[in-house]
């Protein structure tokens, strides 16, 4: 098909995501490669927000592409109740790299669902129903999930599920008690256990879920101490503490998980997006044995007719197999400090940079209107016209990547290299300086 014929009917007929559809104008993508995609016309974009976070492998890797090939010439699909060698193969590896005492698997198709069904466990777990959830925060689109997430994508699904109790989160640039590290003693923290009691967390809070590092909402690398705390307060009360690893696992972080960095072990861990990077829709709800245990004479009401779906297992395991070998996690830690570098660098030239934070090749740039103020570039809930014009810039250049509101994401694929990811920083370089103009 030609790509206008492709364009034409996306637009007659396709309803996108998180969009005002007369308002959209989708481009038309040929190919991909590594860290970049080549759009219908040929025209190359570097690729520095692994779509949606989640392609930490990058495009079209051939061990990936030839795995999937080998299972679907085997099986394309088998009912979840069976056994099958692809979904044992993922266990295997799925045991391997995860805490010790975490060694049972619940595998559903994205992050959603996952988070969805950790919820539905740790309430079956606990006989409790209350959970504990941050305002900044995204754990998915489905009725369920959205109800979890604090950010404004829930409000359309209100009143939703009950039970959700939300806490300030960890956002040391702008924090919500007006107080600065480390002499702020972690009020972030022990306000959470404050809700706990008010919320008579003994007797009904089930479970506080967190995203590892934070992501859409703003990419808070929490300040040590902060998880320490948080999971002394879980165990203070019983309640569980799930990790959402949807976004923040795989490497990401240069962890397999984010939580790693601050030697804490969560209950129950989901996951999706980095667990095939993209490649075959699946996620996963890891709990502990002390929670599988329970489920051995205890009914789980848990089911997909797609989860553990044997393509998207096959998946997962070469794409964890490629991790391994080319030693992604390494490479995520050591092009994560020069990204670093490469961002306070930003941040000291450009009068329009409030912040940059990261870990690993997880980062992002805070843009402000007045440093001294912190005004946001745009205010809450709302893209203006600077926004939508560093969006075009940056596409303009050849640069690809998400911007929420006054944020611009960092986060490209694990296998990007430096000269990669310096040919990208160059271009948000140049769209800053414009910016710097503008304010």
């Amino acid at each position: 098909m030609e790509a206008k014929t492709i364009k034409s009917i996306d637009r007659a007929h396709m309803l996108h995501s998180w969009s005002v559809q007369s308002q959209l104008d989708p481009m038309v993508f040929d190919r991909g490669e590594g860290s970049c995609l080549w759009d219908a016309d040929g025209n190359r974009y570097l690729d520095f927000s692994s779509q949606l976070i989640n392609l930490s492998i990058g495009h079209q890797h051939p061990h990936v592409v030839k795995a999937i090939q080998k299972w679907a010439e085997k099986c394309c699909y088998i009912n979840p109740a069976y056994a099958y060698e692809s979904r044992s193969l993922l266990l295997e590896k799925l045991v391997g790299i995860t805490p010790d005492k975490i060694n049972h698997f619940f595998l559903t198709l994205s992050g959603a669902e996952s988070n969805e069904n950790a919820i539905k466990m740790a309430r079956l777990y606990t006989g409790k129903s209350k959970i504990i959830a941050r305002y900044r925060s995204y754990h998915g689109g489905s009725m369920g999930a959205s109800a979890l997430t604090g950010d404004p994508r829930r409000w359309a699904a209100e009143p939703s599920v009950p039970g959700i109790v939300r806490v300030f989160d960890p956002y040391c640039y702008r924090c919500s008690f007006g107080l600065e590290y480390p002499s702020c003693n972690l009020q972030c923290a022990e306000n959470v256990r404050e809700v706990m009691e008010y919320e008579g967390a003994k007797n009904h809070v089930a479970a506080m879920i967190v995203e590892g590092v934070t992501g859409t909402n703003g990419l808070f690398v929490p300040p040590d101490g902060y998880y320490q705390r948080i999971r002394e307060i879980c165990d203070e009360f019983e309640v569980l503490l799930i990790c959402d690893e949807v976004m923040s696992g795989f490497g990401r972080t240069g962890k397999w998980f984010s939580f790693e960095n601050w030697g804490i072990q969560p209950d129950i861990i989901t996951m999706a997006k980095g667990i095939t990077s993209g490649y075959m829709p699946l996620g996963c709800v890891a709990v502990s044995d002390k929670i599988a245990e329970y489920f051995q004479d205890n009914m789980l009401w848990c089911g997909l007719t797609y989860n553990n779906h044997p393509l998207a297992c096959g998946a997962a395991v070469a794409c964890i197999e490629v991790i391994e070998k080319e030693n992604l996690l390494r490479q995520s830690v050591d092009l994560g400090k020069i990204c670093k570098i490469e961002l306070e660098k930003l941040k000291e030239k450009h009068k329009c940079v409030g912040d940059v934070r990261g870990i690993g090749l997880f980062s992002m740039i805070e843009l402000v209107k007045d440093k001294n103020t912190k005004e946001p570039l745009t205010p809450f809930n709302t893209n203006n016209d600077l926004v939508k014009a560093v969006v075009r810039m940056l596409k303009e250049r050849g640069l690809l990547t998400v911007m929420h509101w006054h944020k611009i994401f960092v986060t490209p694929p694990l296998v990007i290299t430096e000269e990669e990811l310096r040919e990208g920083l160059a271009i948000i370089d140049e769209v800053l300086s414009w910016v710097d103009s503008q304010i």
